[in-house]
């Protein structure tokens, strides 16, 4: 086997290989990348249907990417709604996901109470996040749960419950405070500062 035909597995595998994530953003630069090796590998033994199959599943990636990547931090794809604890739909959302909620959020322990409030982070009527927090002393939100379905685990959607700060002054709250104990937290991406092992945001004093 020549160094040419390695490049054509190689490609041949990272095509297979994206199709097996589970995260949007992941699965379409892989593919797009296993798709660039193909151009390359049929180009150079002149398997030109296979490079014309290729093209346009490389133009297909770049465009689904350039939406992605647009649409991350809008506003307009991705709502936030407030649902109550005793939400049915809530209570099956965290159920669904209660393993993988456990890997990333170890701390976190269920319990359907007046004392929290519960955000739903959706596009369309998908969705894509859960932020769960309770009130703590002197104005301080806790943030309990901030969790992201798998496929949108390259963003941010609770930055969008954090970015609509009066979703938390309007409930008297001057800081929020990230959940002890997260598995790679992403807080500072989003405006907190560093306090300790947590994050916190210091919210606006309304006027």
């Amino acid at each position: 086997m020549n160094w040419l035909e390695l490049v054509g597995w190689a490609g041949s595998a990272l095509l297979v290989w994206s199709l097996l994530q589970t995260r949007i953003l992941r699965l379409r630069a892989l593919n797009l990348l296993g798709c660039l090796i193909l151009i390359g590998y049929n180009a150079a033994v002149r398997v030109w249907p296979m490079v014309g199959l290729n093209v346009v599943l490389a133009v297909i990636n770049v465009f689904y990417l350039r939406r992605m990547l647009a649409t991350r931090h809008d506003e307009q794809t991705y709502q936030v709604v407030e649902v109550g604890t005793d939400d049915a739909f809530l209570a099956h959302t965290l159920r669904v996901h209660a393993t993988d909620i456990a890997r990333f959020n170890p701390d976190f322990h269920w319990r359907p109470d007046g004392d929290r409030s519960a955000f739903l982070v959706v596009r369309a009527d998908e969705v894509v996040g859960v932020v769960v927090s309770h009130a703590e002393a002197g104005g301080v939100a806790q943030i309990d749960l901030d969790y992201v379905t798998p496929p949108f685990r390259d963003f941010t959607p609770g930055e969008f419950v954090y970015r609509r700060s009066h979703l938390f002054t309007d409930r008297g709250f001057r800081r929020v405070v990230s959940p002890p104990g997260m598995v790679a937290p992403y807080y500072h991406r989003v405006g907190f500062r560093p306090e300790g092992d947590a994050y916190v945001l210091d919210l606006p004093t309304p006027a």
